[in-house]
């Protein structure tokens, strides 16, 4: 069984992402770490977002034209502006018969569920 070694850049990208709440961009959280690690890479960046993602301990969302990162784990939505491209949390109770009823139509076994809504946010409300 092989194990993968922590580094300080992972635990950085890490460190990042918990300490945020705006679903950044690989290039985003990038500019964010550079401060502390100046030679870090973007493709270090890139590969360290891709294992925590594989590894569970964040996730990514696709948005209008990149890829955004969330590690707040617990069970919550999103919605994409239509207008600017930001990712927004939503919190919404989904009762448990939203489960039932996708274990129901599925024939399976539904586990757990990602909602991305689209709209506007309050700043392109607002212009529009």
């Amino acid at each position: 069984m092989s194990t993968t070694r922590n580094s300080k850049q992972r635990d950085a990208v890490l460190s990042d992402l918990q300490s945020r709440y705006d679903h950044p961009t690989a290039e985003e959280v990038y500019f964010s770490v550079k401060k502390s690690f100046p030679n870090i890479s973007l493709a270090t960046v890139y590969r360290n977002l891709c294992f925590l993602n594989d590894e569970g301990k964040i996730f990514s969302i696709s948005g209008r034209d990149a890829v955004h990162y969330d590690a707040h784990l617990h069970e919550h939505n999103h919605l994409l502006c239509r207008t600017c491209g930001r990712i927004f949390d939503v919190n919404i109770c989904i009762n448990s018969s939203f489960l039932d009823d996708a274990n129901t139509n599925f024939n399976g076994c539904v586990d757990g569920y990602s909602l991305l809504f689209h709209g506007l946010c309050n700043s392109c409300n607002k212009i529009n």
